[in-house]
This record gives structure tokens, C-alpha cells and sequence, in this order.
């Protein structure tokens, strides 16, 4: 992925930022917070588990050095202050969503969830695709799917619908009419994507 990105890059509608070491290196640590938060069973929607998704914006952010964890500081404190106001963008308006999309199907649930963090206002100041993106993952295992990987074959599938929910805004008319074609193309692309390693598998 990391090295067909400049070409990639140039088939999608909103071109994306390089894709450097220290970005892939990050998305591994939450990666692994992921498979932590599941492997104990956590509920990242529950009361009192809104840190344990903060983290996994710090980790995709920041990573573990502890000597990068200073330099990140003001960054941090205002992304905390962002994630718990109580606006749109907040995640107490996240997990008011989550619940209202209890009995849906394990990949629209995910599509949803990730289309409120990325549209406007967005959860994060920064890294909200990545941190969405673990999210879907965490939702998917959790009911015992696969996960979501960002790979040459799915990310223009996935960056060029991600780049429409971006520039809409929560509650806006745009996204009222577009949301369930957002939500389908999500979903499919989550199922091709674990059709594929099923059929890889074999």
C-alpha cells in the first residue's frame, strides 16, 4: 500500500497526504489497542470508556515515545476539549448514535459510526479517518468479523466516499439524502473486503 500510494494517490477525487513510516507505525499501535480493548472485552460505547477512544486517537496521533507524548501536549488538551463538549461533534453525540443504531447489521452499524465521526463536525481535530477506521475494526471483531485494512484494492473504495462524508456536516440536507447510499458503500466495501480474505484464506 505504502509504496503504490503516489499512484494511488492520483486516482482518487481529494488526493490524501503521503503515507509515511511514522503514519503506518502509529496506525499499528492502535491497531494493537484495538485487539487489547477486545481481547478484555471492552465496550468502547459504554459509561465511562469515552477515554479508551480518545486513546486511540492519541495513539494514531502520537504513538508511544514518551518523549513525542510532550510535543503533543497542546494538541492533545485541545482535542480532549473538543471530544467532550457537548456539540454535534462531540462524543456524547456519538454515543447517542451508536445506540440509536442498536439491532442494525454488524457493517451498517460500522459504515454509520464512521460517517459520524468523519462528517462535520468531526469527533477528532485531527486523524479522524485513521481513528474511524479503527473503530469500524473494533465493531466488526467485536461480532466476529474482520477487520478493516486499508489495502491497494480497497482505498480508492474507501478514500473518495470518505472525502464526500468529510465535507458534509451531521445534520445538514446533503447528508439527510446522501447517508444511506454513504452507509451501503461502506458496508459493501467492508464485505467485499472480508469476502476477500475468505476467499484468501482458502
Amino acid at each position: 500500500m505504502q509504496a503504490d500510494f503516489e499512484r494511488i494517490n492520483g486516482t482518487l477525487d481529494t488526493p490524501r497526504d503521503p503515507l509515511g513510516n511514522a503514519v503506518l507505525e502509529r496506525m499499528l499501535l492502535g491497531y494493537e489497542l484495538v485487539d487489547a480493548y477486545l481481547a478484555d472485552g471492552v465496550d468502547l460505547f459504554a459509561a465511562g470508556h469515552s477515554s479508551l477512544l480518545l486513546e486511540l486517537n492519541v495513539r494514531v496521533l502520537c504513538g508511544l515515545d514518551a518523549a513525542r507524548r510532550p510535543e503533543c501536549a497542546s494538541q492533545l488538551e485541545a482535542t480532549k476539549e473538543h471530544f467532550y463538549a457537548a456539540t454535534d461533534g462531540g462524543v456524547e453525540s456519538l454515543v447517542n448514535w451508536v445506540r440509536g443504531l442498536n439491532g442494525a447489521p454488524t457493517r451498517r452499524r460500522a459504515a454509520s459510526t464512521y460517517i459520524h465521526i468523519l462528517s462535520q463536525p468531526q469527533l477528532f481535530i485531527e486523524g479522524n479517518h485513521r481513528t474511524g477506521s479503527l473503530v469500524m475494526s473494533w465493531i466488526l471483531a467485536r461480532d466476529g468479523k474482520p477487520p478493516f485494512v486499508l489495502s491497494v484494492e480497497n482505498a480508492k473504495a474507501y478514500f473518495d466516499p470518505s472525502a464526500l462524508v468529510k465535507n458534509s456536516r451531521k445534520h445538514s440536507l446533503r447528508l439527510l439524502l446522501e447517508r444511506p447510499k454513504l452507509v451501503k458503500r461502506f458496508a459493501d466495501l467492508l464485505k467485499d473486503d472480508a469476502e476477500k480474505v475468505h476467499l484468501d484464506g482458502h
